[in-house]
C-alpha cells in the first residue's frame, strides 16, 4: 500500500508559480510510475504530466508543455511539479497518482492503483 500526499497548492496571480509536492509513504517509490492529474469543477479529470519509473522519461499534456516541469527526487521519496506562468484556466484541483505497472497512456487515470487526497491550486488576480 502506497500512501500519497500532496502538498504545495495555494493561491497565486497569473504569470505566477508554484510547486507541487506528492509525498510517499513507500521507501520505494522509485519503482512506481507516477502521474500528476487534475479537476476543474464541472469538468473530466485530466492528465498533466507523467514521470517513468525506468528511464525518467517525461510526458506533458499539450496545455501546460513548455510551463510545468515533473520531477522525482527518490531520496525524498517524493515527486514535484513545478509550475510555471500559470494561467487562471490552470485553476483545478491538482492529484498524483502512482502505479507499480507502466501506464500507457500515463493519461488514463482509471488505471492508477494510489491516489492523494489532492490540493488546490488557485489562479486568479
Amino acid at each position: 500500500q502506497v500512501e500519497l500526499v500532496e502538498s504545495g497548492g495555494a493561491l497565486v496571480q497569473p504569470g505566477g508559480s508554484l510547486r507541487l509536492s506528492c509525498a510517499a509513504s513507500e521507501s520505494t517509490l522509485d519503482y512506481y510510475y507516477i502521474a500528476w492529474f487534475r479537476q476543474a469543477p464541472g469538468k473530466e479529470r485530466e492528465g498533466v504530466s507523467c514521470i517513468s519509473s525506468s528511464d525518467g522519461s517525461t510526458y506533458y499534456g499539450d496545455f501546460v508543455k513548455g510551463r510545468f516541469t515533473i520531477s522525482r527526487d527518490n531520496a525524498k521519496n517524493t515527486v514535484y511539479l513545478l509550475m510555471n506562468s500559470l494561467k487562471p484556466e490552470d485553476t483545478a484541483v491538482y492529484y498524483c497518482a502512482a502505479d507499480y505497472a507502466t501506464i500507457v497512456p500515463c493519461t488514463v487515470h482509471s488505471e492508477y492503483s494510489y491516489w492523494g487526497q489532492g490540493t488546490q491550486v488557485t489562479v486568479s488576480s
